[in-house]
């Protein structure tokens, strides 16, 4: 009997070497690992962009997933949030569904994951405040490391993976 195998997650170093072929200039940090906003501000060393924080959703049945990039001091509603998706039941998605969809482990959730979502089953959605930024921050796959991305730069890496950003006025608390 055939069993699929699915592809492993896309590597830091890969990542970097997609980055590199798309001409994509970046500037790279390196630091402790980082779970929280509060321990990015004390632990990542200063650099240019505007600091990110992300979501991955799920509806209830478990068949939509979003990729939701906000900046990282906005609280996001997530009743709200579904109400303008029209998905009423949004939640947040577990560590085996992220590391399934996205190659990534809590922690380490980015925009540059969407490298891993190779079926098209994640939607990228980003703020509208966020993204009016010259630059933003995206850890590249991992929690010890920080990436400043040119916005425009990050919009053509994830075209390229086939993710088209959505940009939307993401609902605060």
């Amino acid at each position: 009997r055939n069993r699929l195998v699915t592809p492993p997650p896309t590597s830091p170093s890969d990542l970097i070497t997609a980055l590199d072929d798309l001409g994509i200039i970046y500037i790279r940090v390196d630091h402790p690992p980082v779970y929280t906003v509060e321990e990015a501000e004390r632990l990542v060393p200063p650099l240019d962009g505007a600091p990110t924080k992300n979501l991955f959703l799920r509806d209830k049945p478990g068949q939509r997933h979003l990729l939701v990039t906000v900046g990282y001091d906005k609280s996001v509603d997530l009743k709200a949030m579904g109400r303008l998706l029209g998905i009423p039941k949004l939640s947040f998605g577990s560590p085996e569904r992220l590391m399934r969809h996205l190659g990534v482990e809590p922690g380490s959730v980015t925009l540059l994951a969407a490298v891993n979502d190779r079926d098209g089953a994640v939607e990228v959605l980003v703020d509208r405040d966020l993204w009016q930024n010259d630059r933003v921050k995206c850890h590249p796959l991992v929690n010890t490391a920080t990436l400043s991305l040119k916005t425009s730069d990050v919009e053509r890496f994830l075209e390229s993976t086939g993710h088209p950003v959505r940009v939307v006025e993401v609902p605060g608390r």
